[in-house]
């Protein structure tokens, strides 16, 4: 084949290819065509179908809507009239009640009216009453020769008179019923306390008596040149008697404590073998120490006894101290646990918690362990201690009222002076010439510590005899003499004893030094 018929039949296929497509697109035209007419038609269809059923339904929707109204209206119409009806009904009680209320107006109006007339005539006879009464009384002021206010002060006078007399009478009736009852049950509580209370009688005394094992031991202690007893003496302000006793050492001295401290000093010697000046001084300084685990363990087992808790353990210190304080030659620490019982037992019949009644009797003489220390009474030293050491306003209160020295403003108070006077009345609990001794003693150290320069005094021999030690840097040699003179002087303005009072000075003069 050539070119030519190559290209015509080209040709032929692009014409017949375009003539293909604008066919086609003529045909799809009119296919389209024909759908957009039956969409139309089948949208004009629907739309008159939702017109109509649009329509009917709004025909529905109107009835429904009248039907409700009409409902509605006839609801309202039933409640306003049931609203009518209860109006008018309240209506009607109201005007009833305004009918009562007039009624009874009416009623007291009448009432008001017909009381006018009687206070009318109430007033009428009163006037009448008043002129016949003052009437009566010009008549009796005349028959009497009263006038009315004299009349009343009269028989004012005459009531009160009769009144007096009468309230008297009671008053003393009562009070001798209330006095008979009073003893009875006083008598009552304060024997069931004695008898209940036994305790033993008290026989202190001065001295005290040590045992030896042979007699050669009495030379011992006496030492060279009697060396040996003196620095017992001088170390512990006790007197040591030796006298024909055999195998006996007697121990004197007014001060408890220091008598106690002597004979534990000298039985630890005696045990020991060993006695000379070192020594005594050595065994003198432990007895010291065991009399106060002594005095504190005496404390511990006071409070223990008395069932009295929380006490500081200061206070416990010094309370043990009373085992070696006497008065009157009762023991004060016995004395005070025996106050302490009887105060409980006395609370307890009177229904009183008998805790702060025991806790005030068993600290009522607590400063009589300090008052050789301290200035001023027993009393006053009791109150400050306890008062340091926080005991409660009771307490104080009673211990301070326990003599006299204040009004007793409790029942504790009151009961604390019954029982300090129950234990110390009892037949055998005191020997009032041995506190006068004792008494004595305790000025005469007093007045001997009182000059200038004095370190320690003791006073033996029962007092015929006083041991000063002076401090040697304040008290030369030369001055002693006069020092002595002067203690003289004052025993004899300030005391009354019986035959004469030896005064010793001491002075004592010590170099110490320690090897490297």
């Amino acid at each position: 084949m050539d070119a030519l018929s190559i290209i015509l039949i080209v040709v032929a296929l692009v014409l017949g290819a375009g003539i293909g497509i604008v066919v086609g697109n003529m045909y799809r035209k009119k296919v389209a065509e024909a759908e957009i007419g039956s969409a139309e038609q089948e949208a004009k269809r629907i739309v008159a179908d939702a017109m109509k059923t649009a329509e009917a339904k709004k025909k529905e929707a109107i009835l429904e809507g009248k039907d409700e109204v009409h409902r509605l209206r006839n609801e309202s119409e039933k409640e306003i009239s049931d609203r009518r009806k209860e109006v008018q009904r309240q209506e009607r009680r109201i005007q009833q009640k305004e009918e009562t209320l007039d009624r009874k107006i009416d009623n007291v109006e009448k009432k008001e009216d017909r009381v006018q007339k009687k206070m009318k005539e109430a007033e009428a006879r009163l006037a009448e009453v008043e002129t016949i009464k003052k009437s009566q009384f010009e008549m009796l002021e005349r028959i009497s020769g009263y006038t009315v206010d004299q009349a009343k002060a009269y028989l004012l006078d005459e009531l009160e008179k009769d009144l007096s007399h009468e309230k008297s009478l009671k008053i003393m009736e009562y009070e001798q019923q209330l006095k008979d009852e009073s003893d009875k049950r006083a008598r009552n509580i304060i024997s069931l306390a004695i008898q209940r209370c036994a305790a033993d009688q008290v026989a202190e005394a001065t001295v005290s008596v040590v045992p030896l094992p042979n007699d050669e031991m009495k030379g011992r202690i006496i030492g060279r040149e009697g060396r040996n007893i003196r620095a017992i003496e001088t170390l512990t302000g006790v007197d040591l008697i030796i006298d024909d006793t055999p195998e006996a050492i007697t121990l004197s001295s007014f001060e408890p404590v220091r008598r106690e401290i002597a004979r534990i000093s000298l039985e630890k010697l005696i045990a020991d073998g060993r006695i000379h000046p070192a020594r005594v001084e050595e065994m003198v300084e432990k007895a010291r120490r065991e009399v106060e685990a002594s005095i504190k363990q005496a404390g511990e087992r006071a409070v223990l006894d008395a069932g009295v808790n929380g006490l500081h353990p200061e206070l416990v210190k010094i309370l043990g101290r009373l085992k070696y304080r006497t008065s009157y030659g009762q023991n004060v620490l016995n004395h005070s646990l025996e106050v302490c019982y009887i105060a409980g037992m006395i609370a307890s019949e009177l229904g009183i918690d008998p805790t702060v009644a025991k806790r005030a009797g068993l600290l009522h003489d607590i400063g009589k362990a300090l008052d050789h220390e301290i200035e001023g009474s027993h009393v006053e030293i009791g109150v400050d201690i306890a008062r340091k050491y926080k005991e409660s306003d009771a307490v104080i209160h009673a211990i301070h009222a326990h003599h006299g020295d204040v009004e007793a403003k409790t029942v504790v108070a009151c009961i604390v002076q019954a029982a300090d006077a129950i234990s110390a009345a009892r037949p055998g609990a005191r020997r009032e010439n041995l506190e006068n001794y004792i008494k004595r003693l305790q000025k005469l150290e007093e007045i001997a510590s009182s000059f200038k320069g004095v370190d320690n005094s003791f006073a033996i021999q029962a007092g015929r005899e006083i041991r000063v030690m002076v401090k040697p840097e304040q008290v030369k040699d030369d001055s002693m003499a006069s020092l002595a003179r002067d203690i003289c002087k004052k025993i004899e303005e300030d005391l009354e004893y019986p035959g004469q009072i030896k005064v010793n000075i001491i002075r004592e003069s010590r170099a110490s030094d320690f090897a490297k």
